[in-house]
């Protein structure tokens, strides 16, 4: 007798799988535009699922204002970052290596595809955003084809954080990806009393908190000569992560299409809830010279392994 609702629940059971694996694979790339610190990116969109997306708000956030030209001068005098108690992360006795306008580009390979996407990094500049200095950050992933003939990707993500500390103020994601937009912005408050605003929604988050971009510029200010690990709080937009960085060794030949380099090599691993997440594993080389540029991001990820190669430096 042929069971009609049997075979539907299957076509269903089906569709969902596919539909499961194609969100998984797009946001993996998505993960990989914002190199080291992506993961957020990944699992924000993974538990998302199919919750209604959030509001949609102004791209351009109120309240930044450029800095003035003495300000921006002073750029290399930045308070360094902060000192963490002898219980936390060793200290880190250097300020931001960041320099408005600095551009990276990357690209992006999957398993055997090579140059599946398009990725940069951008210090879009130095300002004042709710009174307290701030850089904003960017970074943004396109899929180049033939990957992008089966998945489009054209993603944004903002990032106004703390001019020393690199703590964030502020964390947008604009999300397009086959077809569906979402955009996100969310302001980091840890006492509540952060001022209320209409352009934003209020997210919860522990003293310090970084989101993936700010992480990823701080990671670049490690001395991991003196520094062999590091922890933080993270949040992707969605959840609260511990983070931790660990130097894997101090000092690798590492080539890649901007040319050859001596880098640290950091291993990146996640937490929820103090527990490891074992289906995502990052490790990032910084190189060894002035502007510690992060050179060769490896991702392991669920249905495949990654790599995001520096292709080019302003």
């Amino acid at each position: 007798m042929y069971d009609g609702s049997a075979v539907d629940k299957q076509q269903i059971q089906r569709g969902r799988r596919t539909k499961s694996m194609r969100l998984k694979t797009t946001v993996g790339i998505t993960a990989l535009a914002v190199l080291g610190c992506a993961a957020g990116a990944f699992y924000w969109l993974r538990a998302r699922g199919d919750q209604p997306a959030p509001e949609a708000v102004s791209a351009e956030p109120p309240g930044f204002h450029e800095a003035p030209s003495a300000e921006k001068s002073a750029i290399p005098g930045t308070s360094p970052l902060p000192r963490e108690s002898k219980k936390g992360t060793p200290p880190v006795d250097r300020g931001p290596i960041l320099k408005a306008g600095e551009v990276l580009e990357y690209t992006a390979s999957v398993s055997k595809l090579n140059n599946v996407a398009s990725l940069k990094l951008q210090v879009a500049g130095r300002g004042n955003f709710l009174g307290k200095s701030s850089w904003h950050l960017q970074a943004f992933a396109h899929t180049q084809n033939p990957l992008r003939m089966v998945f489009e990707l054209d993603d944004q993500f903002d990032s106004y954080s703390d001019a020393g500390t690199l703590a964030s103020l502020q964390y947008e994601m604009h999300l397009s990806e086959r077809g569906q937009k979402v955009q996100s912005v969310q302001r980091m408050t840890a006492t509540g009393q952060e001022p209320a605003s209409e352009d934003a929604t209020e997210a919860r988050v522990l003293p310090g908190t970084r989101d993936p971009l700010g992480m990823m510029q701080y990671l670049r200010n490690v001395d991991w000569t003196k520094t062999p690990e590091v922890h933080s709080s993270v949040y992707d937009g969605h959840k609260l992560y511990d983070v931790r960085a660990q130097l894997a060794a101090a000092s690798e030949k590492v080539n890649v299409p901007a040319g050859e380099y001596t880098a640290s090599k950091i291993g990146i691993r996640v937490f929820d809830g103090g527990v490891e997440m074992k289906d995502a594993s990052f490790t990032l080389y910084v190189a060894n010279d002035a502007a510690r540029l992060p050179v060769l991001l490896e991702a392991v990820m669920p249905f495949a392994a990654a790599r995001v190669e520096l292709l080019r430096a302003n």
